[in-house]
């Protein structure tokens, strides 16, 4: 297949849109956090919503009670994260933990695809082909590696935390980016939406945290906080 220049500078101008933004939101303070994650929220539920009216036209307003613990929930979780002060922590302190799971989900799949393009060779699963099983258990590998580096050099929190952290990202996240996958399959479409020209939508850029963040949620409140 022949290299697409123009393919290739839409989804690099894309990328670097949407990590200036996610950055911006998830680094300035807790208002920008707030409105990033309430954007996330609904868009989203947007696209859920349109994958559920694909899937079962009939019956699904019923079906889409299940965002509540798909997509609420867990934005609801990441804003207690960031926003519980209960401690008198320093409000720079209270974004270490959601900026750990955006980072873990990020290195996570990037190392995924990375390990997978090189020595990938069985497939994960059926309902998405490309994942390999040495992508995957790579990207796992390699993700606690560099979160749990980063965190022992920052001392923000214990190694073990930043183990257990990265850990429930990258295996959660991948079984929340296979749930989106399926729901793709149901409705016979390839992307949730056009966010990003190139990189999908909503749920195709959130899919993975959606499902990590209530695990890691547990973790901080009975460990951490």
């Amino acid at each position: 297949m022949a290299f697409d220049t123009k393919t290739f500078k839409t989804r690099t101008l894309t990328a670097i849109i949407f990590v200036i933004v996610m950055l911006i939101g998830l680094l300035w303070n807790q208002w920008s956090f707030i409105i990033l994650f309430t954007i996330i929220h609904f868009g989203c539920w947007f696209e859920f919503i349109k994958l559920l009216k694909k899937i079962d036209p009939v019956n699904y307003k019923l079906k889409s009670l299940l965002g509540l613990l798909y997509i609420t929930l867990p934005i609801v979780l990441m804003i207690i994260i960031r926003t519980n002060n209960f401690n008198g922590l320093n409000d720079n302190f209270l974004k270490i933990v959601p900026c750990g799971i955006v980072f873990s989900i990020w290195i996570n799949d990037t190392m995924a695809y990375i390990v997978g393009s090189f020595i990938g060779k069985t497939p994960l699963s059926s309902i998405s082909p490309k994942k390999t099983r040495e992508g995957t258990i790579g990207g796992i590998i390699l993700c606690v590696m560099v979160i749990t580096l980063i965190g022992y050099f920052t001392k923000s929190y214990s190694v073990a935390d930043w183990i257990f952290i990265s850990l429930f990202c990258a295996v959660f996240g991948t079984l929340g980016d296979l749930l989106e996958s399926k729901l793709k399959r149901m409705a016979n479409v390839k992307d949730s939406g056009t966010l990003m020209p190139g990189h999908g939508g909503f749920l195709d850029r959130f899919d993975s945290m959606l499902v990590a963040i209530p695990f890691v949620f547990v973790y901080y409140s009975l460990f951490m906080s």
